[in-house]
Protein backbone atom coordinates (compact mmCIF):
# COMPACT_ATOMS: atom_id res chain seq x y z
CA UNK A 1 0.00 0.00 0.00
CA UNK A 2 0.90 3.76 -0.50
CA UNK A 3 -0.30 6.75 1.64
CA UNK A 4 -0.78 9.82 0.20
CA UNK A 5 -2.35 13.02 1.92
CA UNK A 6 -4.59 15.62 0.96
CA UNK A 7 -4.27 18.93 1.24
CA UNK A 8 -6.99 20.97 1.60
CA UNK A 9 -6.25 24.62 3.14
CA UNK A 10 -3.67 27.05 3.46
CA UNK A 11 -2.13 29.77 0.24
CA UNK A 12 -0.30 28.53 -2.72
CA UNK A 13 3.26 28.58 -0.96
CA UNK A 14 2.38 27.28 2.08
CA UNK A 15 0.69 24.22 0.52
CA UNK A 16 3.93 23.88 -1.70
CA UNK A 17 5.67 23.64 1.40
CA UNK A 18 3.17 21.26 3.03
CA UNK A 19 4.42 18.77 -0.13
CA UNK A 20 7.70 19.12 0.36
CA UNK A 21 7.08 18.10 4.30
CA UNK A 22 5.30 14.96 3.49
CA UNK A 23 7.97 14.09 1.33
CA UNK A 24 10.56 14.03 4.07
CA UNK A 25 8.62 11.99 6.42
CA UNK A 26 7.99 8.77 4.11
CA UNK A 27 4.57 9.58 2.22
CA UNK A 28 4.14 8.55 -0.92
CA UNK A 29 1.59 11.02 -2.20
CA UNK A 30 0.51 14.93 -1.96
CA UNK A 31 -2.64 16.21 -3.47
CA UNK A 32 -4.82 19.30 -3.83
CA UNK A 33 -7.84 19.73 -4.67
CA UNK A 34 -10.13 21.02 -7.63
CA UNK A 35 -12.93 23.60 -6.90
CA UNK A 36 -14.83 26.66 -8.36
CA UNK A 37 -15.98 28.03 -5.31
CA UNK A 38 -16.89 27.18 -1.66
CA UNK A 39 -20.30 27.65 -0.07
CA UNK A 40 -21.53 26.97 3.55
CA UNK A 41 -19.64 24.45 5.72
CA UNK A 42 -16.57 24.59 2.98
CA UNK A 43 -16.42 28.01 2.20
CA UNK A 44 -12.79 29.68 2.39
CA UNK A 45 -10.30 30.63 0.27
CA UNK A 46 -9.97 28.39 -3.42
CA UNK A 47 -6.75 28.70 -5.06
CA UNK A 48 -5.85 27.23 -9.02
CA UNK A 49 -5.19 23.25 -8.97
CA UNK A 50 -3.27 23.41 -11.41
CA UNK A 51 -0.96 26.81 -10.54
CA UNK A 52 -0.65 25.10 -6.83
CA UNK A 53 0.30 21.74 -8.69
CA UNK A 54 2.96 23.37 -10.29
CA UNK A 55 4.53 24.84 -6.96
CA UNK A 56 4.39 21.08 -5.25
CA UNK A 57 6.13 19.81 -8.19
CA UNK A 58 9.03 22.62 -7.54
CA UNK A 59 9.12 21.68 -4.00
CA UNK A 60 9.29 17.88 -4.01
CA UNK A 61 11.15 15.26 -6.09
CA UNK A 62 9.38 11.84 -5.47
CA UNK A 63 6.22 11.82 -3.85
CA UNK A 64 3.01 11.40 -7.10
CA UNK A 65 0.92 15.03 -7.03
CA UNK A 66 -2.98 15.33 -8.24
CA UNK A 67 -6.07 16.99 -7.72
CA UNK A 68 -8.77 15.29 -5.57
CA UNK A 69 -10.75 15.11 -7.39
CA UNK A 70 -11.02 17.11 -11.67
CA UNK A 71 -14.13 17.66 -12.91
CA UNK A 72 -13.58 17.29 -16.24
CA UNK A 73 -17.01 17.98 -17.86
CA UNK A 74 -16.43 21.95 -16.67
CA UNK A 75 -12.83 22.11 -18.26
CA UNK A 76 -12.25 22.35 -22.05
CA UNK A 77 -10.00 18.75 -22.33
CA UNK A 78 -7.78 20.10 -24.92
CA UNK A 79 -7.06 22.87 -22.59
CA UNK A 80 -6.92 20.09 -19.52
CA UNK A 81 -4.43 17.89 -22.16
CA UNK A 82 -2.03 20.85 -21.90
CA UNK A 83 -2.28 21.35 -18.67
CA UNK A 84 -1.60 17.61 -17.66
CA UNK A 85 0.87 17.08 -20.06
CA UNK A 86 2.77 20.61 -18.64
CA UNK A 87 2.53 19.10 -14.77
CA UNK A 88 3.87 15.75 -15.67
CA UNK A 89 6.89 17.15 -17.44
CA UNK A 90 7.58 19.67 -14.51
CA UNK A 91 7.65 16.84 -12.07
CA UNK A 92 9.18 14.62 -14.31
CA UNK A 93 6.64 11.89 -14.65
CA UNK A 94 4.49 11.85 -11.30
CA UNK A 95 1.23 13.46 -11.93
CA UNK A 96 -1.71 11.12 -11.55
CA UNK A 97 -5.24 12.39 -13.07
CA UNK A 98 -7.85 11.38 -10.47
CA UNK A 99 -11.29 12.45 -12.13
CA UNK A 100 -15.05 12.46 -11.69
CA UNK A 101 -18.57 14.11 -12.13
CA UNK A 102 -17.77 17.03 -9.73
CA UNK A 103 -19.61 18.46 -7.13
CA UNK A 104 -22.63 20.59 -8.50
CA UNK A 105 -23.28 23.08 -6.04
CA UNK A 106 -18.95 24.33 -7.24
CA UNK A 107 -19.89 24.69 -10.66
CA UNK A 108 -23.49 25.00 -11.11
CA UNK A 109 -23.61 28.80 -10.55
CA UNK A 110 -21.28 30.33 -13.64
CA UNK A 111 -23.86 28.24 -15.59
CA UNK A 112 -21.82 24.51 -16.09
CA UNK A 113 -23.78 21.64 -16.69
CA UNK A 114 -25.56 20.43 -13.71
CA UNK A 115 -27.17 17.38 -15.12
CA UNK A 116 -25.44 13.85 -13.81
CA UNK A 117 -26.03 11.93 -17.44
CA UNK A 118 -24.34 14.62 -19.29
CA UNK A 119 -22.12 15.13 -16.67
CA UNK A 120 -21.19 11.91 -17.61
CA UNK A 121 -21.54 12.12 -21.15
CA UNK A 122 -19.36 14.87 -21.22
CA UNK A 123 -16.37 12.88 -18.73
CA UNK A 124 -16.52 10.33 -21.06
CA UNK A 125 -15.96 12.05 -24.26
CA UNK A 126 -12.78 14.16 -22.02
CA UNK A 127 -11.04 11.09 -20.92
CA UNK A 128 -10.86 9.38 -24.54
CA UNK A 129 -9.77 12.88 -25.62
CA UNK A 130 -7.14 12.97 -23.17
CA UNK A 131 -5.93 9.77 -23.94
CA UNK A 132 -5.73 10.44 -27.41
CA UNK A 133 -3.95 13.72 -27.27
CA UNK A 134 -1.42 12.31 -24.90
CA UNK A 135 -0.85 10.17 -27.57
CA UNK A 136 1.51 12.68 -29.62
CA UNK A 137 -0.13 11.37 -32.62
CA UNK A 138 -2.26 12.75 -35.08
CA UNK A 139 -5.97 12.47 -33.24
CA UNK A 140 -9.47 13.17 -34.26
CA UNK A 141 -12.71 13.50 -32.52
CA UNK A 142 -16.34 13.46 -33.22
CA UNK A 143 -18.84 12.86 -29.92
CA UNK A 144 -22.31 14.35 -29.08
CA UNK A 145 -20.42 16.62 -27.04
CA UNK A 146 -16.98 17.74 -28.58
CA UNK A 147 -15.66 17.56 -31.90
CA UNK A 148 -12.15 18.00 -33.08
CA UNK A 149 -10.54 18.10 -36.43
CA UNK A 150 -7.85 16.29 -36.42
CA UNK A 151 -4.55 17.53 -34.46
CA UNK A 152 -0.85 16.79 -32.77
CA UNK A 153 -0.10 17.71 -29.24
CA UNK A 154 3.60 17.58 -28.71
CA UNK A 155 5.21 17.35 -26.47
CA UNK A 156 3.88 14.06 -24.69
CA UNK A 157 3.62 13.41 -21.27
CA UNK A 158 6.72 12.10 -19.83
CA UNK A 159 4.43 8.77 -18.89
CA UNK A 160 3.98 6.44 -20.49
CA UNK A 161 1.31 5.50 -22.24
CA UNK A 162 -0.53 8.21 -20.05
CA UNK A 163 -0.32 9.60 -16.59
CA UNK A 164 -2.51 7.30 -14.22
CA UNK A 165 -6.30 8.92 -14.20
CA UNK A 166 -8.29 7.48 -11.15
CA UNK A 167 -11.86 7.36 -12.18
CA UNK A 168 -14.26 8.47 -8.99
CA UNK A 169 -16.79 5.28 -9.31
CA UNK A 170 -20.17 4.29 -7.52
CA UNK A 171 -20.45 0.65 -6.07
CA UNK A 172 -22.41 -1.05 -6.75
CA UNK A 173 -23.22 0.13 -10.27
CA UNK A 174 -21.90 -1.76 -13.26
CA UNK A 175 -21.70 1.29 -15.76
CA UNK A 176 -20.22 3.72 -13.24
CA UNK A 177 -17.89 1.12 -12.50
CA UNK A 178 -17.03 0.05 -15.47
CA UNK A 179 -15.48 3.41 -16.78
CA UNK A 180 -13.02 3.28 -13.53
CA UNK A 181 -11.91 -0.05 -15.49
CA UNK A 182 -11.23 1.45 -18.52
CA UNK A 183 -8.25 3.64 -16.78
CA UNK A 184 -5.95 2.67 -13.87
CA UNK A 185 -7.84 3.43 -10.78
CA UNK A 186 -10.67 3.87 -8.86
CA UNK A 187 -12.07 6.19 -5.82
CA UNK A 188 -15.32 4.36 -4.76
CA UNK A 189 -18.41 6.22 -3.60
CA UNK A 190 -20.61 3.05 -1.58
CA UNK A 191 -24.41 2.96 -1.84
CA UNK A 192 -26.38 3.70 1.26
CA UNK A 193 -29.39 2.05 2.47
CA UNK A 194 -31.37 4.75 1.10
CA UNK A 195 -30.04 4.85 -2.51
CA UNK A 196 -27.42 7.55 -1.98
CA UNK A 197 -23.70 7.29 -2.37
CA UNK A 198 -22.48 8.52 1.23
CA UNK A 199 -22.70 4.80 2.60
CA UNK A 200 -20.01 3.55 4.74
CA UNK A 201 -16.58 2.30 3.44
CA UNK A 202 -15.89 -0.78 5.11
CA UNK A 203 -12.71 -3.34 4.63
CA UNK A 204 -15.75 -6.07 3.51
CA UNK A 205 -16.55 -3.37 0.78
CA UNK A 206 -13.34 -3.40 -0.53
CA UNK A 207 -12.71 -6.79 -0.50
CA UNK A 208 -15.73 -7.16 -2.79
CA UNK A 209 -14.44 -4.30 -5.02
CA UNK A 210 -11.26 -5.83 -5.50
CA UNK A 211 -12.49 -9.64 -6.71
CA UNK A 212 -14.76 -7.42 -9.00
CA UNK A 213 -12.31 -5.75 -10.37
CA UNK A 214 -10.38 -8.87 -10.57
CA UNK A 215 -13.09 -10.76 -12.64
CA UNK A 216 -14.25 -7.28 -14.46
CA UNK A 217 -11.35 -5.66 -15.59
CA UNK A 218 -9.68 -6.43 -19.00
CA UNK A 219 -7.34 -3.73 -19.80
CA UNK A 220 -3.27 -4.22 -19.36
CA UNK A 221 -1.62 -2.42 -16.73
CA UNK A 222 -1.34 -2.41 -13.11
CA UNK A 223 -5.05 -0.46 -11.47
CA UNK A 224 -5.24 1.80 -8.20
CA UNK A 225 -7.84 1.02 -5.53
CA UNK A 226 -7.61 4.33 -3.37
CA UNK A 227 -9.73 4.69 0.38
CA UNK A 228 -9.56 7.68 1.93
CA UNK A 229 -10.05 8.47 5.33
CA UNK A 230 -8.16 10.41 8.56
CA UNK A 231 -6.09 8.71 11.00
CA UNK A 232 -4.68 9.73 14.51
CA UNK A 233 -1.67 11.90 14.42
CA UNK A 234 -0.75 10.59 18.56
CA UNK A 235 -1.18 7.40 17.87
CA UNK A 236 0.95 5.15 15.64
CA UNK A 237 -0.38 1.90 16.61
CA UNK A 238 -3.75 2.70 16.25
CA UNK A 239 -3.50 4.53 13.01
CA UNK A 240 -1.87 1.31 11.33
CA UNK A 241 -4.67 -0.68 12.69
CA UNK A 242 -7.19 1.15 11.30
CA UNK A 243 -5.52 0.77 7.45
CA UNK A 244 -4.34 -2.18 7.66
CA UNK A 245 -7.86 -4.30 7.23
CA UNK A 246 -8.15 -2.35 3.92
CA UNK A 247 -5.13 -3.32 2.82
CA UNK A 248 -5.49 -6.97 3.64
CA UNK A 249 -8.79 -5.87 1.63
CA UNK A 250 -7.07 -5.06 -2.09
CA UNK A 251 -6.52 -0.94 -1.15
CA UNK A 252 -3.31 -0.18 -3.26
CA UNK A 253 -3.64 3.73 -1.57
CA UNK A 254 -4.55 5.18 1.59
CA UNK A 255 -5.34 8.97 0.77
CA UNK A 256 -5.17 10.72 4.29
CA UNK A 257 -8.33 13.50 3.87
CA UNK A 258 -9.03 15.93 6.47
CA UNK A 259 -11.76 17.71 5.09
CA UNK A 260 -13.60 18.28 7.88
CA UNK A 261 -12.19 20.98 10.39
CA UNK A 262 -9.66 20.82 12.26
CA UNK A 263 -7.82 20.63 9.17
CA UNK A 264 -5.67 24.23 9.63
CA UNK A 265 -2.22 24.58 8.78
CA UNK A 266 -0.85 23.85 12.20
CA UNK A 267 -3.32 20.40 12.22
CA UNK A 268 -2.02 19.41 8.55
CA UNK A 269 1.73 19.66 9.81
CA UNK A 270 1.48 17.27 13.01
CA UNK A 271 -0.31 15.22 11.10
CA UNK A 272 2.24 15.01 8.43
CA UNK A 273 5.19 14.94 10.65
CA UNK A 274 3.44 11.78 11.99
CA UNK A 275 4.37 10.05 9.17
CA UNK A 276 2.21 7.68 6.73
CA UNK A 277 -0.05 4.94 8.92
CA UNK A 278 2.32 1.94 7.87
CA UNK A 279 -0.27 -1.26 7.62
CA UNK A 280 3.05 -3.38 7.92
Amino acid sequence: MKYGFVIPTGDPGTVAELAHELEATGWDGAFYWDGMHTTGEWSGDVYDPWVVMAAMAMRTERVRIGAIVTPPSRRRPWKLARETMTLDRLSNGRLIVPVGLGAVDTFGPVGEVADRKERAALLDESLQILTGLWSGEPFSFQGEHYQIGEMTFRPTPVQRPRPPIWVVAAWPRPKSLARALRYDGVIVNFADEAGGMMGKATPERYAALAAYVATHRSEPGPFDIVTEGTTPADDPAAAAAQVRPFAEAGSTWWIESPWQPPNDVATLRRRIAAGPPRAG
